[in-house]
């Protein structure tokens, strides 16, 4: 099992960010992810973590397959296999449209299969082939690594539901998923089947502060689960029934009244709180349901975060 946590930290420069990292493999902690979205890329953390905490492993939560061409994602694959060998996962994924889109002006079209390719283009590349193939959603002509890394990473697939599941299971190493609880994880795992890592990112707010914990909580949910890759993932989780008011409130434009409709049980489900033990034993359920590897999103709002840190890693059990 792996106990991971995400990395950058919130509120820390990432210069800053080494005595931070020394410190995590003395805690127990056996690996850091990064995510990418609108804060620091995929790569840069990890390459600091890669030379400043040389025991932890390193895994891309996730990098887009459209917001990078196929060479440069096997360049920077292979420059942070080769500079953790052995210890770097690969994460991919389509992310989503608000990313790609709006943020990064490109279209959003044919997730799987770009997917697809790129997993099958990345293979190829990491293991130092000379690349000369039109695939289905991008052509690739007369690319080969210079520096092959030695170790070729594993590759992980961002997977929310069944199609991107049996992907993950038929091409690669293993599934990343994403906002999901642990009564969930058998659903997923099961699409994944087994013999593959299955890493979940959960998000924990280490506090006893039950009102904020909720209101922080639905914030996050709606910034999420209205995005229409995360609302595909609900609907087919069940929580439809659970979660439509709140979608037709925020379609609608009235955003107040969808946080209002967001259900307190649904934010007790999706975030962990309470005193850190008790967070600690929620985050075993997770292992208990089928996940390999939980890579902890730590929130850090009216607490200390380098505290909760300390109090969630597995030393403290």
């Amino acid at each position: 099992m792996g106990y991971g946590i995400t990395i950058p930290f919130d509120g820390i420069p990432l210069s800053d960010h080494q005595s931070w990292l020394t410190e995590l493999a003395d805690l127990g902690y056996s690996d850091v992810w990064s995510a990418e979205a609108d804060g620091a890329d995929a790569f840069t953390p990890l390459a600091l973590a890669s030379a400043w905490a040389p025991g932890l492993r390193l895994g891309t939560a996730i990098v887009p397959v459209f917001t990078r061409g196929p060479a440069l994602i096997a360049q920077s694959a292979a420059a942070l296999a080769e500079a953790a060998p052995g210890r770097f996962a690969l994460g991919i994924g389509t992310s989503s449209d608000v990313i790609v889109e709006r943020w990064n002006g490109t279209p959003f079209e044919e997730p799987y299969r770009k997917t697809r390719d790129m997993i099958r283009f990345l293979r190829h590349a990491l293991a130092g082939e000379k690349i000369d193939e039109k695939f289905d959603t991008f052509q690739v002509r007369g690319f080969r690594l210079n520096r092959p890394p030695q170790v070729a990473p594993p590759i992980l697939v961002a997977a929310l539901r069944p199609g991107m599941l049996r992907l993950a299971s038929s091409e690669a190493d293993g599934a990343i998923t994403n906002w999901l609880s642990a009564s969930d994880v058998p659903k997923v795992a099961a699409e994944l089947g087994e013999g593959k890592e299955l890493v979940a990112r959960v998000f924990a707010f280490p506090s006893e502060d039950t009102a904020t914990v909720r209101a922080i909580g639905k914030r996050m949910i709606a910034a999420y689960l209205n995005v229409p890759v995360y609302a595909a993932f609900h609907e087919w989780l069940g929580r439809g029934p659970q979660l439509e008011a709140m979608w037709a409130a925020w379609k609608a434009g009235d955003r107040k009244a969808a946080l209002d409709l967001i259900p307190d049980a649904l934010v007790d489900e999706l975030v962990l709180h309470g005193p850190a033990s008790s967070v600690r034993r929620q985050v075993q359920a997770y292992f208990d349901a089928g996940v390999s590897t939980v890579t902890l999103a730590v929130m850090s709002v009216g607490i200390d975060l380098r505290n909760a840190i300390r109090d969630l890693a597995p030393a403290a059990g």
